[in-house]
């Protein structure tokens, strides 16, 4: 007859509730993620603002003529932001609500990158044209493509935020999200036109 320890069932037991368990993140990973997203919103409104209204490559604009995404490419741009915000949702949604203080931080760095959100969304409009003049047809509707996900996975990452927030921090929340959604808004219908 086989004898088994009852510490070795513990040790099973134990195994089996920590892989079994979603592993919690923490505040700071979420004030990482959030840095992660400020970044690549700064860098692919650098890019937006950089392209030119008239003369523009492909390789700046989207992908270059070989189909290798370049660090210079918008598209290329936007999908790593794209990235960044399922992996900023994903850590928010596993950290669950945070406190008062946790919160007010998380607003203030979200609201701190706000205004480049809304110049990035105002550039895409105003490059239009350019990407419309590229030597390949179908550049606006990947564009248009660019940021219904952005918008998709913005909205996903609030929404994400909002749920976590205290409900004192709820209302000025959903404000910056409605002000973003907004500006997307804006572009999805300049490039739907």
């Amino acid at each position: 007859m086989v004898h088994i320890s009852s510490t070795l069932l513990l040790a099973f037991a134990f195994v089996a509730t920590a892989i079994s368990t979603p592993l919690k993140r923490t505040v700071a990973e979420i004030q990482a993620d959030i840095a992660d997203i400020s970044a690549q919103v700064t860098s692919l409104d650098q890019k937006i603002t950089a392209f030119p209204a008239t003369g523009g490559s492909l390789a700046a604009a989207l992908i270059d003529p070989f189909g290798k995404r370049t660090s210079q490419a918008i598209h290329s741009s936007s999908g790593t932001l794209v990235a960044s915000l399922k992996k900023g949702t994903t850590d928010v949604t596993a950290t669950g609500p945070v406190n008062e203080a946790d919160g007010g931080a998380i607003l203030s760095s979200v609201n701190a990158f706000e205004p480049t959100i809304q110049h990035a969304l105002v550039g895409i409009v105003e490059k239009r044209p350019a990407f419309q003049a590229l030597p390949i047809g179908g550049i606006p509707a990947l564009v248009l493509q660019d940021l219904k996900d952005l918008n998709t996975n913005t909205v996903a990452f609030s929404d994400a935020l909002i749920t976590n927030a205290p409900d004192s921090l709820k209302g000025a929340a959903t404000q910056l999200k409605d002000g973003i959604v907004a500006g997307f808004a804006t572009a999805i219908a300049a490039y739907e036109a």
